[in-house]
């Protein structure tokens, strides 16, 4: 009996997250990574008002860029032990639930890296985060989205493949590039003082990545795991 989606995608989540918490492995690895991203981000520029609206919004991106990247490797090539895809693929929930469990642990996922790597920004840059927290939170989390929802996608494309690090790198980054720039601009944004009704043309470009991102995801997903 086919399980319903949002149980199944539940249970796709809740599956890979305790193999995160039992191994650590993906946060623990990416987690140091998007932290020396920053800190050599800080070191390579003179500390100053004009470094920190110009280096402290991409510093924050380039990590969640190449985070997500490392992050999505990882949690696809796990899939590949054991027989563990082709499980994935014959139990017996909609193709759309793998899509939206593994995007939601992506999503969580990045989350906590953002959560570290953005007080390690603040600092090495004197940035006052209780001036900004509010807006820079809601332009992180609807890039995110975005970002995680393409990322497990075209993860799953590229999981078969033999070079599929650097298949996910070369088609994912050029996808992203319209999240990622307004993700840069916004940040910036806000760190000059821009109110958030400033940002209505940001969130609007977030809202149609993201709805794309999910909508292609739900419909292609199935058809990109299969033989």
């Amino acid at each position: 009996m086919p399980v319903p989606f949002a149980r199944a995608a539940l249970i796709v989540a809740a599956k890979d997250l305790r193999i995160e918490m039992r191994t650590r492995e993906v946060t623990t690895t990416t987690g140091y990574f998007a932290v020396l991203v920053a800190i050599l981000a800080s070191l390579s520029y003179t500390a100053g008002p004009k470094t920190t609206e110009r280096v402290a919004p991409g510093t924050i991106w380039l990590s969640l860029a190449f985070t997500a990247v490392l992050a999505i490797g990882r949690f696809w090539q796990r899939e590949r032990e054991d027989g563990a895809f082709l499980a994935l693929r014959t139990a017996p929930i909609a193709r759309s639930a793998i899509f939206a469990g593994k995007a939601i642990v992506l999503l969580v996922f990045l989350l906590i890296v953002e959560i570290i790597v953005v007080p390690i920004v603040a600092l090495v840059f004197h940035i006052d985060l209780s001036d900004v927290i509010g807006p820079l939170a809601l332009v992180l989390l609807a890039g995110t989205i975005g970002v995680a929802s393409t990322g497990t996608l075209f993860g799953a494309m590229t999981v078969r493949t033999r070079a599929r690090d650097l298949m996910l790198a070369v088609v994912l980054f050029p996808l992203l590039a319209p999240c990622l720039l307004a993700g840069v601009s916004a940040t910036r944004e806000i760190l000059v003082g821009a109110p958030l009704s400033e940002l209505s043309d940001y969130f609007i470009l977030f809202g149609l990545f993201d709805f794309v991102s999910i909508a292609g995801g739900l419909g292609l997903f199935g058809a990109l795991i299969e033989d």
